[in-house]
């Protein structure tokens, strides 16, 4: 499988009074033209990992690392003015929550056409065109009332489609996607799931699924990096995810409720100091390829 997306010894690190806080610790993985899941607890490095990939890490945190290569290029190595090139254009990210991500005083139409001719370098029309074209993708059945709508307008499952089209209609190569559906209910979580599978598989695009829920990434991922304290401890495939090895990630397994086998307490999750201190290079890899 060739590599869209290739990092190597990626470090995230933040000043405190007590020293330096590392919120990523020399991680490494690769992304091909496949689903690609992260999961861990809250203050792993998750989200930190994927807004790494696009260096939005900003002062007084230190982004290291040997590579971080999208098709060959290393991003690290191209100016900042070539980043922004990057962004949205060929990688791009869904924030956890749209309330945050769209801006409240300018249209939906608006903020969708000016995300697409930052790159298209197009016309107003052509840029509506397909912007009206990229709502209706994503399953939004009145899509003109919804272009000249106001966020505040759109319930939380319309403003996590409307950030989908907003983040895939330059036509990115590859999508990040933060905790997509965390504010949403079960039914809606499933359309949105079905809606980026679609549109990843017609692409031919990476994706890469930031979440907490391991029930969804088994289910919607093809690989599984498992991140505990900033570190990956285990790589697998996402449909052998319950034959997983590491103590973490069976901690994380057994912590869930399952109607198939109910129990009368849910076993706490028991941490190990030496989970943390665990070289990335060294996590278990139990996936096949």
């Amino acid at each position: 499988m060739s590599h869209l997306l290739e990092v190597k010894n990626l470090s995230v690190k933040f000043p405190t009074r007590n020293g330096l806080f590392e919120a990523v610790r020399q991680i490494s993985f690769s992304l091909g033209r496949e689903r690609l899941g992260i999961v861990g607890e809250s203050g792993s490095g998750k989200s930190m990992t994927g807004r790494s990939i696009l260096r939005l890490i900003r002062h007084p945190g230190i982004l290291e690392a040997d590579y971080i290569k999208l098709q060959g290029e290393d991003l690290l190595q191209i100016s900042e003015k070539a980043m922004r090139q990057v962004r949205g254009h060929k990688i791009s990210m869904i924030m956890q929550d749209p309330k945050f991500s769209l801006n409240p005083v300018m249209r939906i139409g608006d903020q969708i056409t000016e995300a697409y001719r930052l790159h298209a370098k197009t016309s107003k029309k052509v840029a509506k065109q397909k912007a009206l074209e990229m709502l209706e993708k994503v399953l939004i059945r009145d899509p003109e009332r919804v272009f000249n709508a106001y966020p505040h307008e759109m319930s939380g499952g319309m403003g996590q489609r409307i950030m989908i089209a907003m983040m895939l209609i330059p036509d990115p190569q590859i999508l990040i996607a933060d905790e997509p559906t965390s504010a949403l209910d079960v039914t809606v979580q499933k359309e949105i799931l079905e809606i980026m599978d679609a549109l990843v598989r017609e692409r031919g695009m990476g994706l890469i699924f930031i979440s907490h829920n391991l029930n969804i990434v088994s289910a919607f991922c093809d690989r599984v990096l498992i991140m505990y304290a900033g570190r990956i401890v285990e790589v697998c495939e996402a449909n052998k995810l319950h034959q997983a090895k590491h103590p973490y990630t069976l901690g994380l397994l057994n912590s869930m409720p399952r109607l198939e086998q109910p129990v009368d307490h849910l076993q706490v999750l028991k941490r190990d100091a030496s989970w943390s201190k665990q070289d990335s290079v060294n996590a278990i890899v139990s996936d096949d390829k």
